[in-house]
């Protein structure tokens, strides 16, 4: 969810050690290009690709992205890198050369978005075909617990089991965590129409929406689960998209939002605030509470 930086040299295997896995995990001989960071190596093949090795000690998280990243592929509409290869600690998958955002991409990526929610899910909460059910958000644990009706899974399996985590930490006060919880037992006459599982892509923060030479949209990092279409929309207004005004255009276009859903932004927007106030405290715990606020 949160990037550690470009060349962060934290704890993690060395990038020969990065290079190894991608001969390994492809067959091919390997050669590092550079590191980017503690987890993250560019590696040449010897077939002329580029690929990115991602290494990960968590259980379950490079499982659960790999699967994630078929997942959303498997739809066909929005680009996701292509898994290359994976074991328990390695994920090698598909370089995105870097390009520059553009009104016309945006509008693009706000369709195929469309469509790749409209591509379903067994569930909300369901994991994707292979996928663990505990996965990870970044380097949070989710829960991936199926459940047919979003308002009480939501409450239950994202917003409260955080909320007491934050309570816990001091990052959000008893008085506070009133508020949130208040909104939770409303929930059911807040959430709006009922809507089916959407394939969500999970942490559809700008950090993880990465626009080709070609101008188009490629999402990698997902915590793709089913989920509520309106979840990843809010993420990308709380964390800053480029051009969100033409995606949410071109979303509109192919799958018109519920009447009301610009009200209802705080409450999708409490799960991944609340995980930020675990994870790094500051001011993020006042603001879930600020946007339990505004949806209540």
């Amino acid at each position: 969810m949160t990037a550690r930086p470009a060349g962060d040299s934290g704890p993690g295997p060395d990038a020969a050690g990065a290079a190894a896995a991608a001969a390994r995990l492809t067959g091919r001989g390997a050669a590092v290009r550079r590191r980017l960071s503690a987890a993250l190596t560019e590696v040449a093949l010897d077939d002329g690709r580029v690929v990115m090795v991602k290494h990960d000690e968590h259980p379950g998280a490079v499982r659960a992205e790999a699967a994630g990243l078929r997942w959303l592929a498997a739809a066909g509409t929005v680009r996701i890198p292509a898994v290359h290869g994976h074991d328990a600690r390695w994920l090698v998958t598909d370089r995105v050369a870097p390009g520059r955002p553009d009104a016309r991409g945006a509008h693009r990526f706000g369709r195929d978005l469309a469509a790749l929610h409209a591509a379903g899910a067994p569930a909300f909460g369901a994991p994707p075909p292979g996928g663990p059910e505990e996965a990870r958000i970044g380097r949070a644990p989710l829960r991936n617990t199926p459940g047919a009706d979003w308002p009480r899974w939501y409450a239950e399996h994202r917003v409260l089991p955080y909320l007491r985590r934050a309570v816990d930490t001091g990052a959000v006060r008893p008085a506070g965590a009133a508020v949130v919880e208040d909104v939770m037992e409303r929930l059911p006459e807040l959430a709006g129409p009922a809507e089916p599982p959407a394939r969500l892509h999970g942490d559809l923060w700008n950090g993880n929406v990465l626009w080709d030479p070609e101008g188009r949209v490629r999402l990698i990092d997902p915590a793709a689960h089913g989920g509520h279409r309106e979840t990843d929309l809010a993420m990308l207004r709380l964390f800053g998209c480029p051009h969100l005004g033409r995606v949410l255009a071109g979303y509109q276009e192919v799958a018109p939002l519920a009447d009301g859903w610009s009200a209802r932004v705080g409450i999708h927007q409490l799960f991944p605030l609340l995980v930020h106030a675990v994870l790094f405290g500051g001011g993020y715990g006042e603001q879930a509470v600020a946007a339990a606020r505004t949806a209540g």
